[in-house]
């Protein structure tokens, strides 16, 4: 039997719930040759979305590429990460990667390596450098590729914020736009985990991606979705759990898609029949103490005026931190401090600012926040 929840990783099958809109209009997207970039907070299932659609959509004539460049900090980094991605991807058999390298980039010495790790049979290497390989051949290759086959090409770039961060950040997108803005065969599905950087790239007007293709923001999951899916899969396990407690595990962590399967699970495993309030309380305590390292981790480096500012929003302050009752119960310093303190924590990834003000980015966190620092 396949486990009732998943969390940590990709979902796929039974265990993929609702976005039906965002599947049909992702794939829509793919199958028509346009771009899309998808914009969300951390947890809310984009990969899980584009790997269910890649699974919807591949055929002979369209093939979908798949690539996580999380790892990547330079320029050709990227460019090894993104040919071997599409090389892979474009060949039927492993014996033609190397012959579709040499067919389709000049000067390349690629070498196929077998992995000791048992997610990963192996990877292609290409031995790109500056000198042998200009970047706009590498980012014409899935182009030239498609033309060569005649079939339609999806590139589904995973943590693409990292082009943001590395040097030299704004040549680098200045060049990829150039070439990939005239693929007439090849689209682009571009999505992170970092909200905040992915909006900055995509929504500057002065930035090279702006308008690159067909944005939407990934929300969250809805409760009455969530619900009888929770249900569901306590069945498949052989226990129950009743509509509120289902409902519970929802609002206590917000609908942020990883940490309601998370908390699910770790209520499901204190369950013996039925779901009580009890084992929802064990299930809650099981996912803080997996959680609460990272937490602990994430909190040793912040300043105490961070601290301080973090503490205002959890009691419940959202605007107005300039204000002289709140510097001053909180001791947040001087006003002129304030934006330096909401930046360091927009960039950590701690808080969000949205048109009500500043939030915890994170339910799980404010709720060890509260129980641990304050």
């Amino acid at each position: 039997m396949s486990k009732p929840f998943i969390y940590g990783m990709s979902v796929e099958g039974d265990l993929f719930t609702d976005r039906e809109l965002e599947t049909k209009r992702l794939q829509l997207n793919f199958e028509n040759g346009v771009n899309s970039i998808l914009i969300s907070p951390r947890r809310m299932g984009k990969t899980s979305l584009v790997k269910k659609v890649k699974g919807l959509v591949e055929s002979p004539s369209l093939k979908v590429v798949y690539m996580d460049i999380y790892k990547c900090r330079t320029e050709y980094e990227f460019y090894e990460k993104f040919a071997s991605a599409v090389i892979q991807a474009t060949s039927t058999k492993m014996e033609r990667m190397a012959e579709n390298a040499k067919e389709f980039l000049m000067g390349v010495s690629p070498k196929i390596v077998f992995s000791p790790e048992p997610t990963t049979e192996f990877s292609l290497s290409l031995g790109l450098n500056p000198r042998a390989n200009n970047a706009e051949e590498i980012l014409d290759l899935p182009e030239k590729i498609a033309r060569k086959r005649g079939i339609q090409i999806v590139v589904c770039i995973d943590e693409f914020q990292q082009i943001g961060e590395m040097p030299d950040s704004l040549t680098i997108q200045k060049t990829i736009r150039s070439v990939w803005q005239h693929h007439q065969h090849t689209s682009y599905c571009l999505f992170g985990s970092k909200q905040h950087l992915m909006s900055k790239l995509f929504y500057s007007r002065k930035l090279p991606f702006y308008q690159f293709g067909d944005m939407f923001f990934l929300r969250k999951i809805p409760t009455d979705k969530w619900i009888p899916f929770i249900i569901s899969r306590f069945e498949v396990a052989g226990r129950k759990i009743s509509v509120p407690l289902a409902e519970k595990i929802c609002t206590t962590v917000e609908n942020y898609s990883a940490y309601v399967q998370q908390l699910a699970w770790n209520v499901l495993t204190a369950t013996e029949t039925e779901a009580t309030e009890q084992t929802f309380i064990e299930g809650l305590e099981a996912t803080q103490a997996q959680v609460a390292p990272l937490f602990v981790e994430q909190t040793a480096n912040l300043s105490s005026y961070q601290l301080n500012l973090i503490r205002a929003i959890c009691s419940g302050y959202h605007t107005d931190f300039g204000k002289q009752e709140v510097t001053s119960r909180f001791a947040l310093g001087t006003r002129s401090n304030l934006p330096k303190l909401k930046k360091a924590l927009i960039d950590r990834e701690f808080i969000d600012e949205t048109e009500s003000g500043l939030f915890l980015s994170d339910p799980l966190f404010v709720i060890w926040f509260n129980k641990n620092m304050m």
